[in-house]
């Protein structure tokens, strides 16, 4: 009769903290938010960009590189055929994607891209490229030269490493050298308890040919990643913290945290201005909505905006809000000659006007 009432107890005690760390789980997700629009006047859909536009970067001159084709465990995908670079010139008026040629020996057929950066050679204006990818579920980085004359790729390296295990997003601080994100700590089902349970397992790992490092750690689910203007700082977005990290770079390359930013919704990627600084994100405001896809009740989109992120009082400004019956699922935002581009996970792309 004693073991069976220990027992009865010990299951009592599992099933209270299960319920918390459920409970706890939708919170972080913000599975109960309500999701209001707040629109921007003349928002048109980017043709060719049907299958998301995960992550974006723009070069000078107004030339956007951007990965599609995600394949992502647990997210919806809208087709099984492998992902692509675009460029896409903003410049011009037709907003036509092109898509990227990828040199030979390249496996096409496993590429999913996810985060991308840029690198540009100040002594012969080399744009390398460093794209994110995921064959088999795994995680790798690729660097590709890109050469704009003929929109292709040359594919020169393949990067992997045991402290890359989970890779979401990367910005490239040279050649072969970039800081890289970990979303989960577990590579294997346990990911799921992890987020569960609420471990900051995640971490900011850097690597340069000389060396790999872990450079920060503590993070819930560490996703978008990028450096201020001046090259002194890092931003990171931890998704179920709902916060942007802001941590200064060593002379040994690890990162030093300052402070951490509230946004109040679950931040994805992170793009700089290079003249204001601003940082401006694509948001999920009701991330419960991604895990459990209902088409009558789709996941939204949100941009905020994140002015004077160095001071004692940021302004965190919500630019853009759908309820995810215009575009679902929004990853990336940047600004670029007063529109805004907004990319998602899997789904559509939209540029619209700044108000």
């Amino acid at each position: 009769m004693g073991k069976i009432l220990i027992v009865t107890a010990i299951a009592g005690v599992l099933l209270a903290f299960l319920g918390e760390r459920y409970m706890t789980f939708r919170t972080k997700l913000m599975a109960s938010r309500d999701i209001i629009s707040n629109h921007l006047p003349n928002c048109v859909y980017i043709k060719g960009l049907e299958y998301g536009s995960e992550d974006l970067t723009i070069l000078p001159g107004g030339l956007a590189l951007i990965s599609t084709g995600l394949k992502y465990p647990n997210l919806r995908r809208l087709s099984d055929d492998p992902g692509k670079i675009y460029a896409l010139n903003l410049e011009e008026g037709n907003l036509k994607p092109v898509e990227l040629k990828i040199s030979r020996g390249f496996d096409l057929d496993s590429f999913f891209p996810h985060g991308i950066s840029t690198f540009i050679d100040e002594k012969d204006q080399t744009v390398y490229l460093f794209v994110v990818n995921h064959p088999d579920f795994k995680s790798t980085v690729e660097i590709f030269r890109f050469v704009e004359e003929d929109s292709s790729l040359t594919h020169l390296k393949t990067i992997e490493h045991e402290l890359l295990h989970s890779v979401n997003d990367i910005v490239a601080v040279g050649p072969e050298s970039f800081y890289a994100t970990n979303d989960h700590y577990f590579t294997n089902a346990l990911f799921s308890v992890e987020y569960m349970i609420g471990l900051a397992l995640c971490n900011v790992v850097y690597y340069s040919p000389e060396e790999v490092r872990e450079a920060a750690a503590g993070f819930y689910s560490a996703n978008g990643i990028n450096i201020s203007p001046d090259k002194k700082h890092l931003y990171v977005g931890d998704v179920f913290d709902h916060v942007v990290h802001v941590l200064e770079i060593q002379e040994n390359k690890t990162l030093v945290p300052l402070k951490k930013v509230d946004v109040g919704t679950l931040p994805d990627n992170i793009e700089v201005d290079s003249v204001t600084g601003d940082l401006w994100l694509g948001c999920h405001p009701n991330a419960w909505r991604l895990l459990r896809y209902d088409p009558e009740n789709p996941p939204g989109s949100e941009v905020i905006q994140i002015q004077n992120i160095h001071s004692e009082k940021p302004t965190v400004t919500k630019v853009y809000v759908d309820d995810g019956h215009v575009i679902e699922g929004s990853s990336v935002a940047t600004p670029y000659k007063g529109k805004l581009f907004i990319g998602t996970m899997y789904q559509k792309a939209i540029i619209c006007d700044l108000k």
